[in-house]
């Protein structure tokens, strides 16, 4: 008997709206979910693709260890075993740093994800750690430190009521903006220029994002630091800094003139 279960997809931060429909207990379709106050109706391939998912016939559902060379299913006490009996020696002998912990994407998108790995990793003592993050938005991460104190305190963009929007080596077209927090990331671009605002895209190459942009500056790879610095140097110059409200929290600013 199939039933109608109303989800919000777990593969992105933009967590669109997903109508699910289950027969006994297996996903066997997936649509958007036209009710979502957010995505209202929207979703990308990997949303459209989660019965396939779901029934994978390679999907792990369970452990597995390696017994002479071959992979067989296990036990979890069987498998929490062989981890212990391979990690000891190797932090024994050479210390925590040896083991490398390589944590991926779908970390962010659970609770479980975020209350368990930093507690193994402080109970590993290990630097050695790896992320889908490292290979992805980690500059987004330093410049968010850097910026407000806190790695993870990553500023989301009001596209809906934006008059102005510059993208940086984003393409939202391919990839739906990601830490945007933004379904239908076409659908709001295309939305901001029928209001009459503007969509200005750097990117070296001209992608599906820059090709519906207002303007495309197609930088030469590698020179981004060169074209911020300039923008920098264009606002302190041309007195056009006016921090208003923002100015009892920011620091900085003469350190930026003089630079």
């Amino acid at each position: 008997m199939s039933r109608t279960a109303l989800r919000i997809c777990p593969l992105c931060e933009a967590t669109c709206g997903l109508t699910l429909t289950l027969d006994e207990g297996r996903v066997t379709g997936a649509r958007g979910d036209r009710d979502d106050v957010f995505s209202k109706g929207f979703i990308c391939p990997k949303g459209a693709a989660f019965p396939a998912v779901d029934a994978d016939p390679d999907r792990l559902r369970g452990p597995l260890v390696r017994v002479d060379g071959e992979l067989r299913e296990a036990s979890w006490e069987e498998a929490f075993d062989a981890v212990a009996a391979g990690i000891r020696p190797v932090v024994e002998r050479h210390g925590p740093d040896a083991v490398g912990v390589v944590l991926g994407n779908p970390n962010v998108h659970t609770v479980a994800g975020a209350l368990y790995p930093p507690v193994l990793i402080a109970g590993l003592g290990t630097r050695s750690l790896f992320t889908a993050s490292t290979v992805d938005q980690m500059p987004k991460h330093v410049s968010s430190g850097l910026l407000f104190g806190d790695a993870n305190a990553i500023p989301v963009p009001d596209l809906d009521r934006t008059d102005h929007l510059l993208l940086i080596g984003a393409n939202p077209l391919e990839s739906n903006g990601s830490l945007c927090t933004a379904p239908d990331f076409p659908g709001r671009l295309r939305a901001l220029r029928a209001r009459g605002g503007t969509l200005t895209v750097v990117d070296p190459r001209r992608t599906r994002t820059a090709r519906l942009a207002d303007r495309h500056i197609a930088v030469r790879p590698g020179t981004d630091a060169l074209l911020l610095a300039a923008m920098a140097s264009v606002l302190v110059e041309e007195h056009l800094v006016d921090l208003g409200d923002c100015a009892p929290h920011v620091q900085g600013i003469a350190e930026l003139a003089d630079a």
